[in-house]
Formats: C-alpha cells, structure tokens, sequence
C-alpha cells in the first residue's frame, strides 16, 4: 500500500481532512486535521482525488485529543471525530458551513455561523441499529458491515444505553430504539418475530408493521410531545429545545400574536408547537409521513392550528408572516423553495447539510431573498454532521 506524507490544511463535509499530495492532487486523508503533518496509506486513487488514512500523525493539531470511547478502536463508525476537542468540533464544523456556502452559493462573504448554547448534554434518545449474529445492537463499522457492540455509547442517553449495551434482539438484523427522558418510557421496533428479544422490564416490544402505535412522550421548551417510532425527531431533548430556541431567534419580530406561521416539512410538529403558543400565533403545518401527521394533530391539538398532509411540494401556498422549513438532508429543491418562495418574507430555514443549505441559498436569493444569519447547532457530537437553523430575508 502506498503512504503519503501530507499536510491538511482543511475539512471535507464528509468529515475527512483535505491535502494535496505532491503532485497537486487532493488527499481526502480519515483520522487527520488541519494544521497537522501526517504519514497516510492511501486506500483509494484515481486521477482527480484520492482516498487515505492517517497511520502516523507526525506533527499533531492542538485540537487532538484521545478519543474517550472504546468502540473507536474496536471500528464503531458512530462517532468518528474523536479524535477532535470540543471546541476544535465547533470551529471545524462553523469553516464547513462557511466553505460551503463561499464555493457552492458564490457568496463572497458568508456569515459567520453563531454557536447555540446547549442547556446540557446533546444526548441521543434514538437509534437505528444493526444487531449482530449473536443478537447485540451496535453501530455499523467505518468499513464493512454488521454491528460493533460494545459496554457503553458514549453519546446515548442512559435510557437508551442500557437498551443498547444489556438487549438482545433478533440477530443479523436492524433495531428502533427510542427513550422519552421525560416520561421515562423506552420502545424498541424489531424487523421480525420479537420472541427472541430480552430488555428491561417495562420496555414495551413492537415489530415492524405492528397496527398498535408504537410511541414515547418527551417534553421540550415545557410542551409535551407524543413521538411514535416511526416519526422523525430530533436526536434528542435537549438539541430539540436548541433547535427550537435558535429558529424562535430567527423568527423574531415577524411572527406577533394572531399572526400566521406556517411549518413546513413539520415533522411532529416541534416547531410549531413552541412557536405557536410563544407568540400566540396561528399555525399550519405540513408534513407527508403519516405517522408524523398523526403525532402532530395530537400535538398541536390544544393551539389555534391545523395539520396538513401533503408533500411541501404540492401544497398550495398561501400568504404568512414568516414560514419555518426543516427539509431532509437534500434540502428544499426546488419544489421547496417554490412552496416557500410563495408564502413569506422572512423564511427561517433547517438544514442538515451544509451543501444543500448552499444550494438552497442560490435558488432563494434568486427568488430575491437575502441570506441575514446563520446559527450552529452541535446536534450530534463526536461526529462531522452539522446542524444549522438560517434565516433570509426578502
């Protein structure tokens, strides 16, 4: 195997350091930072780029640090940026986003995204996870497949560790695990027969397909929410509550009492919700997935709002005071921005990609708005993903 000694001088989105080799050719090099010497084996080349990872760190970042979960070293792919301090994550993930948007949305000078105070542990409260032969749940490996189980996660909740390290479920297969902190309750979802399952008393036992809603409640901002296990929700309470703190920012003064929000791509209605009853506003929420739908009629059911179930694309704008999106990671599209485009001026947009943040930036500005700020949302820890919460302006 060829080895390289390179020198990164940035971050890729995929969470890869960026170098040149002497040729002129970029070096995606796994295990490495910018600022660092490091002797690296290649492991994929072609004639534009290629593929490496660092075996030696020969001059070391001052935001290296021992990564503090075991798994790393047996190859648990869950959270590969270990090996990054806390505020080395920060500034990592802030020059992403600023990369992005200078080099796909052609902006000059890009905002410089403003961390959001967490208030506690980003801990996950859900998982998707592989189960090996002999029935442990584990994250997938950073190469090949199957499940790297393991005595401790470093980032779940202790609720949901417990189902990780001490369940057993039916092997060779994937697992749901989800835990509300508030209520305490834990469901696991099995792909198949749940006879050979083994968990803690009180955690309730689903298979897929099952007709009986499978469902936990959580508490954000002081509002109850039912979240059914095939709902998407955000990795758990407390960057919830981020979230929802950072788009009320964002919304600010556009949004007064009686006014209308409408919520777009609104999952169990989180934002909605706190927004709604905070500014004593009409909402109405969008959503295709029909579990999704039916956790947010149940959520919302108490504000002045109404929940409907399409897809953004196909719904019919109409005129609000400020519209909240938080698209998959593709982003908005065009059928987005055109759903968007055509109901406020102020949209305050959920991205959780820097790249198509970037791309949805180029088809909003030119639809006339104005890209004002962006915040950043350390949502998962330990690992490349970015979240960011934006707002434009028209």
């Amino acid at each position: 195997m060829t080895e390289l000694a390179l020198a990164p001088t940035a971050m890729a989105a995929g969470g890869a350091a960026i170098a040149r080799d002497a040729g002129g050719r970029v070096v995606f090099v796994e295990g490495a930072l910018p600022g660092e010497r490091v002797r690296a084996r290649l492991t994929d080349s072609k004639k534009d780029f290629a593929r490496a990872v660092a075996v030696e760190i020969l001059d070391a970042s001052p935001d290296r640090v021992a990564p503090p979960c075991a798994a790393l070293a047996l190859g648990c792919g869950g959270c590969t940026w270990q090996h990054v301090s806390a505020a080395g994550q920060g500034r990592l993930k802030a020059g992403i986003v600023v990369d992005a948007l200078r080099r796909i949305a052609k902006l000059a000078e890009p905002p410089t995204p403003e961390p959001v105070p967490m208030r506690g542990p980003a801990m996950r409260t859900t998982a998707r996870l592989a189960v090996s032969a002999d029935g442990r749940a584990g994250h997938r490996p950073r190469t090949g497949s199957g499940a790297v189980a393991t005595d401790a996660c470093l980032v779940a909740h202790p609720l949901l560790e417990e189902l990780i390290v001490a369940g057993r479920y039916p092997g060779a297969g994937e697992v749901l695990l989800r835990a509300g902190v508030a209520s305490g309750e834990r469901i696991v979802v099995v792909d198949r027969a749940s006879g050979a399952v083994r968990v803690p008393a009180g955690v309730r036992v689903f298979e897929e397909g099952d007709a009986d809603p499978a469902a936990v409640h959580e508490e954000v901002a002081g509002r109850t929410f039912r979240v059914s296990a095939g709902s998407f929700f955000q990795p758990g309470p407390v960057v919830a509550a981020a979230l929802a703190e950072a788009v009320s920012a964002a919304v600010g003064e556009a949004l007064r009492a009686g006014g209308l929000l409408v919520d777009l791509y609104a999952g169990v209605g989180l934002f909605g919700s706190v927004l709604g009853r905070d500014h004593g506003a009409r909402v109405v929420a969008v959503e295709s997935d029909a579990s999704a739908v039916a956790d947010a009629r149940v959520n919302l059911a108490d504000l002045d709002a109404k929940v409907v179930a399409s897809e953004v694309g196909r719904w019919k704008p109409r005129a609000a005071d400020v519209v909240v999106a938080d698209p998959a990671r593709s982003g908005l599209g065009k059928p987005g921005v055109g759903a968007v485009t055509g109901t406020a001026a102020r949209i305050v947009l959920v991205s959780c990609d820097p790249a198509s943040l970037a791309r949805d930036t180029v088809l909003l500005r030119a639809q006339g708005y104005s890209l004002v700020n962006v915040q950043l949302v350390d949502a998962f820890p330990h690992t490349f993903h970015t979240e960011t919460v934006s707002r434009f302006d028209r």
